[in-house]
Parts: structure tokens; sequence; C-alpha cells
């Protein structure tokens, strides 16, 4: 049962025959050289030892092979070999095979034998390093199938020559479709983009053979920036020439809107340091000069030019007033009353009170109101305030008519009010400032309405987007905490 086990599937059952030194010299050589593969393929299932008076067992896998002292005998009672070894190189033993061999056995001579065993070794050896080398392959693709990222590997010419699945993802084409193409095309979805300081990554790392960076930015179908960052590191050969360069796009629109906040947080704790001077260094002095200024105005010995040039200073003293009041107000913190707010009822009542101007400007009103609102948990004087901020925003970009819509409605987490109009939109360059203060776009006012609106509503928990297309319109949108449904703790005594 183990010798037919031994011999099943083998696709050479060999026969030996030599003189011992000979059999256990060529029986090393075979055992250094092969592999496991080889040794599947090949059964060794007897030996003969023409001359030989001790006939000793050879053993192959732990079990006994046995010897004969000649080889017709061997084959006479092994009629399952079809191949014999001749490991001698006698020439008289070499002709008595020939001549007595069928043609279904193949006569091996000792040279033919050791390039045999030497080229099925190196077959094999070669089989064994294509699979590794699949393996490694298949190991490297699947860790870069598994970025995020979005990479490609592009020739010197900036062509694609390979990517990864997250490219494929993204662009929703097939793979065929995609190689070739030059890198711009890919990583930019409206064809073009544009670099920060008009610098190209690639042609940087092909012009100096190091590895370079690059942001661009791309405006989505709903009006929303995204920015991304793309690396470019080169590879190169063994003269250092670079051959094929790798490029790495990531989406870092969620770090830049944290480094504008995080921006916007340190302009205004500057602001909060200088409001405070301001108010202690310029009120004293601004309050004496609109005092002896009104002083001026009541005095019988000032004609009618000096009275308009003492008017001016008391105005631009009222306005400067103003701006160090609200100056004053943004900086520090509302402390307003926070409550159950009907956000329906809030906008009916802010849209009525602002429909002489729309109506003035030819703006129509659309009020697209969810009756089955959850109330919001926050201060209604300041939200009407931020409502009434963002829609004169939007009246300014409305000059010449248009539509505004103001909407509310429930997600699971929040409560949604969106304003948005049908004006001239908000350029690129000016989005990241629209919420920084004493920016304005119009050259106009004090430039804190919108900041300050921001800032209300990240008091209680909420946020505010803001999207836009060019020529089409711009919309706002705050994210409000509704009031949960939790039941009031009842004192204890």
């Amino acid at each position: 049962m183990q010798y037919k086990k031994h011999i099943e599937n083998k696709r050479y059952v060999i026969g030996v025959i030599g003189d011992i030194p000979a059999l256990l010299s060529f029986w090393q050589v075979f055992k250094d050289q092969s592999n496991e593969q080889v040794l599947k393929e090949i059964g060794v299932v007897a030996a003969a030892l023409p001359g030989e008076s001790v006939l000793p067992q050879a053993y192959d896998e732990e079990r006994a092979i046995p010897t004969y002292s000649g080889f017709r005998t061997m084959l006479e009672e092994h009629p399952e070999i079809n191949m014999v070894i001749e490991s001698t190189g006698r020439i008289g033993l070499i002709h008595e095979l020939r001549n007595y061999l069928p043609p279904s056995v193949t006569l091996v001579e000792r040279h033919a034998a050791n390039f045999f065993i030497n080229l099925l070794t190196s077959d094999k050896i070669w089989v064994a390093a294509k699979l590794d080398l699949l393996h490694t392959q298949n190991m490297l693709k699947t860790i870069i199938d598994q970025m995020n990222n979005e990479m490609l590997f592009l020739d010197y010419e900036g062509k694609i020559v390979d990517m990864n699945k997250a490219v494929l993802d993204r662009t929703g084409l097939p793979k065929k479709a995609i190689m070739g193409n030059h890198y711009c095309e890919v990583f930019s979805t409206s064809g073009d983009y544009e670099c920060e300081g008009g610098t190209d990554a690639f042609e940087k790392t092909i012009e100096t053979s190091q590895p370079a960076d690059m942001l661009i930015s791309h405006v989505d179908g709903e009006g929303r920036v995204k920015y991304f960052r793309v690396d470019t590191t080169p590879i190169t050969d063994e003269d250092g020439t670079v051959s094929h360069v790798v490029a790495v796009r990531r989406d870092i629109t969620r770090r830049r809107a944290m480094e504008h906040r995080l921006q916007q947080a340190e302009k205004l704790a500057s602001i909060g340091e200088l409001s405070t001077y301001m108010a202690h260094e310029i009120r004293n002095p601004l309050f004496s000069i609109s005092g002896f200024a009104n002083a001026l105005m009541r005095s019988d010995g000032v004609d009618y030019k000096a009275r308009e040039k003492l008017a001016i200073i008391l105005d631009e003293s009222r306005r400067l007033d103003e701006i160090l009041k609200s100056l004053m107000n943004f900086t520090r913190p509302t402390g307003a009353q926070v409550t159950e707010v009907d956000l329906n009822e809030l906008v009916s009542v802010t849209m009525s009170i602002m429909r002489l101007p729309c109506t003035n400007q030819s703006v129509d009103q659309v009020l697209n109101l969810d009756k089955d609102l959850a109330k919001v948990n926050a201060n209604p004087d300041l939200i009407k305030q931020c409502l009434i901020n963002v829609i004169k925003n939007s009246l300014e970009a409305m000059e010449n008519g248009g539509t505004l819509i103001v909407s509310t409605i429930m997600d699971k987490e929040h409560v949604i009010l969106t304003v948005e109009d049908t004006g001239e939109g908000i350029p690129l360059d000016l989005r990241d400032k629209i919420f920084s203060p004493f920016f304005s776009s119009k050259g106009k006012g004090s430039g804190l309405g919108l900041a300050q609106t921001r800032k209300i509503v990240d008091e209680i928990g909420g946020t505010v987007d803001l999207t836009s297309v060019e020529g089409s319109g711009t919309k706002v949108t705050f994210f409000l905490p509704p009031i949960l449904a939790v039941a009031e703790e009842k004192k204890t005594e």
C-alpha cells in the first residue's frame, strides 16, 4: 500500500543502475539539487548493482528502495519503471542497456542525468520565483488599493501607466479608459486646475528629481469648494535618471476648514485685546471731542459754515462710537438666555419685516417651512439677527431683482434653516474670507455681520455652511440644535 502511494501520480518512475560509490554519489547530487516540487514528480522505485555481492538498501522518504544484483531482475520485478538512469558511465554497460531496454523505457546516461536534474531543478526554481513575485505583486497591489488617497503612476511625460482602486471608484471609469491620459485630466474633474503660485508639482519633480507638492481647488456641482494636495515623488533608475513619477492626491478640505477656524479664533483673540485697548484709549478723547463740538453747536458766536463742520465732527464721532460698540459686542460673549424657539414662527415674522426691502428691489420671497419642525435651543433675538444679516447680504447680491428662498427642514440631528438667493454668487478667492471679521466685499459697513452670525450659531452648538456658484447664487445653511425630549430631573430634598 505504501509502495503504490509512493509512485501514484509520479511523472517519472525510475530505476537506477550503478555500483555503490556511483549510486551514492548520484543520489547525493539528486537530493542536494532537487526541491520539493521536483521530488513530487520523481519516484525512484529500485536500484541495480551489477557485480556487487552485498546489496545494501537505499532510502527515499523513510521508505526502503529494493536493490538487485542485475538490471534485468530489477526490470522484471518492476515493470512500472519508465526511466532507467545509468550512473557509472561504463561504455559496455550502456551499450548492453540500449540493446535490452524496450522503447517504453527511456535510458538516461550519467552525464545526461546530471543535465536533466539541473534543467528540471532550474525550471522549478523559475516557477517558484514567478509565484513568489506574483504573491509580492498582489500583496503590494492590495496595500495600495486599500489607500483612501488617489494614486497615479506616471511616465516621464505625465501619462498614466497605472493607478489604485481609489481613482477607479471616484471616476467610475474602467482602467483602460484612464490609461495613457495625462494625470491632470484625472486629478481635476473640470479638465484643468489652478495651482497656488502657478507651480506644477509634476514638472518640478521632473526638473529637480526631487519630491514636490501643489494645492488645487475645485468647486463641485453644489457650489462647495474642495481643496486637494497633490504630492509627486520621483522613481529613478540605477543611474539616478527619473523614469516614472508617483502622484498622490489627498482631500484636505476638512483640514483647511479647521485651519481657517483656528486662524479666525486667533484673530478674534487679537481683536479682543485690541478692542479693550481701544475702549479705554479712544473713547475718552472721543467723548471730549463730541462734548466740545456739542458745546460749540449751542454757542451763539458760531456761524453757519462752522456749524456744518461741527455737525460733521459730531456725526463722525457718533459713527466711530458705533464702530467701537460693535467691536466690543463682537468680541464679548453674547451671554444671551437660551430658550425654546419656534423657528417657523421666527422666520415668518422676520420675513414680514424684510418684505418691504425685498419689494423695493423686485426680489420675490419664497417660504418653504416644514410643519413638523422641532423647536430649537437658542435665543430668538439673536437667531433673528443672524437671519437678517444673511438676508441683507442676499439683497446686496440681487440689486437687479431675483428670488429669495427661505426654507426649514429637519434631519436626524439638526433643525436646518437655509437662505438661498439667485444673485451674482461669490468669487472663489473670497469664499474663505466671507465669515472673517472686518471683511466686506462691498467696501462698506464694519464687516462684522457674517462673522457675528457664525459666532452666535457656534455658541449655541450649531454650525453655518455656505455654498455658492458664480452667476447662479449663494446658499447659507444653519444647522441648529433641536430641543431634546428629555424629562427634567426632579429636585430631591
